[in-house]
């Protein structure tokens, strides 16, 4: 009959439900979403299909240009692999490696870049112009701490209702973080030529020290 949801039976496929037979589910429950997953798009022997390929064997000397057959003939008399390297190339370029070698190599390469790599994170602490001691304190002290660690901190002021009429307020405090962190920073900004932006006040400095 129209307008009347169908129903079907599904099992439970979670660890906890074990023992549940199932339950009754509409339609609208079957939609499974699965995340693509990433596969090598790195082209190997039997997998070049083009007229022709530039090869160039395991000792980095150039063969000349042949038949992709032709090539992977080579290789296996070789015990290697025929992979494509360049594949904008006219013609594409093939080596003759081994591929789980050169996988292998790969991620080794990559893990050492990300481990070099260092990512430079920006941090917001937030300021009221009447801040009392503690606090201040407290939220400068967070503030030397992500600055000790490597990162940019954004200092923002926030400003509220008549406060908004005293943006030297701001720039006293902005002043004081700054003098209270000298040391942590690459330089100290001028922060008597801030401005305000709607409500708030805000700053950027950046670390003297990067892991």
């Amino acid at each position: 009959m129209p307008g009347r949801a169908r129903f079907f039976f599904v099992p439970r496929l979670h660890a906890k439900a074990r023992g549940s037979p199932g339950r009754w589910a509409t339609q609208e429950d079957a939609r499974i979403t699965t995340k693509p997953v990433k596969s090598d798009k790195t082209r190997i022997n039997e997998q070049i299909r083009c007229p022709q390929v530039r090869v160039i064997d395991e000792k980095g000397e150039q063969l000349g240009i042949m038949r992709p057959e032709d090539a992977v003939r080579e290789a296996e008399t070789r015990g290697l692999d025929l992979v494509e390297v360049a594949p904008l190339a006219q013609p594409p370029v093939c080596r003759l490696i081994d591929y789980g070698k050169y996988r292998y190599q790969q991620s080794k390469r990559a893990k050492e870049a990300r481990k070099h790599q260092h990512i430079i994170i920006i941090k917001e602490i937030k300021y009221r112009p009447k801040i009392s001691e503690h606090d201040f304190e407290f939220k400068t002290n967070h503030v030397k701490e992500f600055l000790a660690e490597g990162n940019k901190v954004k200092l923002t002021i926030m400003f509220r209702g008549r406060e908004m009429a005293h943006p030297e307020f701001g720039t006293d405090l902005l002043a004081r973080i700054v003098e209270a962190v000298k040391g942590l920073i690459i330089d100290q900004p001028d922060v008597r030529r801030t401005r305000m932006e709607g409500r708030n006040m805000s700053i950027v400095i950046s670390p003297t020290k990067t892991q």
